[in-house]
């Protein structure tokens, strides 16, 4: 968060696969590995591969047995743990078979946005769209704000698969999410707004105004305007996230989810791709997922 503190650690800049210091929050990992949120979007991807779609308790289990193992030593965010004490909760005094995994963390980070491009790609032509965004997001994040951003998030997405250009497909991404979570319409259009007036600032000035911290009225606007910014240009983009410090984690899988669904996979540099520890594990749920929604 402290950029002067970035820049001296790394003067000549960063360009991504830096090996985490001691005590920084994912000092488990080493350069390649996913922080906890593209653990949990690998979760989620496998989990609808291996089930021909999204089932909540088929998710919620894997989740539970995932980031509720002994093993697990990374950084477990609140929307994790929350999901994890309701769980338990639950879990000591009713019969597990009754549990929905619709109770999770009152919590409105950016937990479900990191790992909601799975779930849009295998459904992002059904008209149910949007429920199904709903129920993922409970799973973890039961919180009418993180409802109201993720369906705005997947809409966008949907507007992207289609070959929109990026401005139209943010108008209509903004219109469809209106009558879905009118107790936020406002919110977002204004966000909408501050963003699109924003564009001329460079992606560190904005996203120090928006925010660089997790909760999604700081972390959306933050990585849309970058989008914005830098939408024909994936490495550009990522680093100049990368770069504004703070949350740039769950910041960049939204950034990245859109600026893939605008741009395709060739967009991506190739280095960037192989070097990912979990590559072969995410091409072979993709490719499931991709003959499934096919169909």
């Amino acid at each position: 968060y402290d950029l002067s503190e970035l820049t001296a650690r790394f003067p000549g800049g960063v360009f991504g696969f830096e090996a985490p210091a001691a005590g920084d929050y994912h000092e488990s990992k080493k350069p390649g590995d996913h922080t906890h949120y593209g653990d949990g979007a690998l979760v989620l991807l496998e989990s609808i591969a291996e089930h021909g779609g999204f089932d909540p308790r088929a998710f919620g289990n894997r989740f539970v047995e995932t980031f509720g193992s002994s093993h697990y030593r990374d950084y477990l965010d609140w929307s994790t743990q929350g999901t994890l004490k309701n769980y338990q909760r639950f879990k000591e005094s009713n019969s597990l078979g009754e549990y929905d995994f619709q109770q999770g963390a009152d919590d409105a980070e950016a937990a479900t946005a990191s790992r909601l491009t799975g779930l849009a790609v295998r459904y992002w032509r059904d008209p149910n769209l949007p429920a199904k965004i709903e129920s993922l997001t409970r799973v973890c994040q039961n919180n009418q704000r993180a409802v109201g951003y993720m369906k705005y998030h997947g809409l966008l997405l949907v507007e992207l698969f289609l070959g929109r250009d990026v401005h139209d497909a943010l108008k209509n991404a903004m219109m469809k999410v209106a009558p879905l979570a009118p107790h936020l319409s406002a919110e977002l259009g204004e966000q909408t707004q501050r963003v699109l007036a924003g564009t001329n600032k460079e992606v560190t000035e904005a996203t120090l105004e928006f925010g660089q911290a997790c909760p999604l009225p700081q972390s959306f606007p933050s990585a849309l305007h970058t989008f914005l910014k830098h939408s024909n240009d994936f490495e550009t983009a990522i680093l100049a996230n990368l770069r504004a410090g703070g949350d740039n984690a769950g910041r960049g899988a939204m950034l990245g989810s859109w600026l893939g669904a605008h741009l395709g996979v060739d967009a991506i540099p190739l280095e960037w791709r192989i070097r990912l520890t979990a590559a072969p594990r995410i091409s072979a749920a993709l490719d499931k997922i991709l003959r499934d929604e096919a169909r």
